[in-house]
C-alpha cells in the first residue's frame, strides 16, 4: 500500500510450508502457488473491493500469467 509518504508497505503476509512433493516443483510452478493460495487467502477481501489490485512478482515466466 503507498502510504501518503510515497512509500509502500507490506499490508498482509502469508507463511506455509510446502509437503515433500511440493518442495519438488520447478520454481514457476512454486510462484504460480504462492500467487493461488494468496489469492485463496484473502478471496474474501478481495471480492468486491472498492479498489482493484495488482499481483506483483520478479519470475519473468510468469509474466504473461500475470498479463492474461
Amino acid at each position: 500500500m503507498e502510504c501518503e509518504d510515497r512509500k509502500w508497505r507490506l499490508v498482509a503476509f502469508l507463511s506455509k510450508s510446502l509437503n515433500k512433493i511440493k518442495r519438488n516443483y520447478k520454481i514457476h510452478d512454486k510462484k504460480m502457488l504462492v500467487i493461488i493460495r494468496g489469492l485463496e487467502n484473502w478471496k474474501h477481501l478481495l471480492e468486491g473491493a472498492k479498489f482493484k489490485f495488482e499481483v506483483w512478482i520478479d519470475h519473468k515466466n510468469l509474466e504473461y500469467f500475470i498479463k492474461a
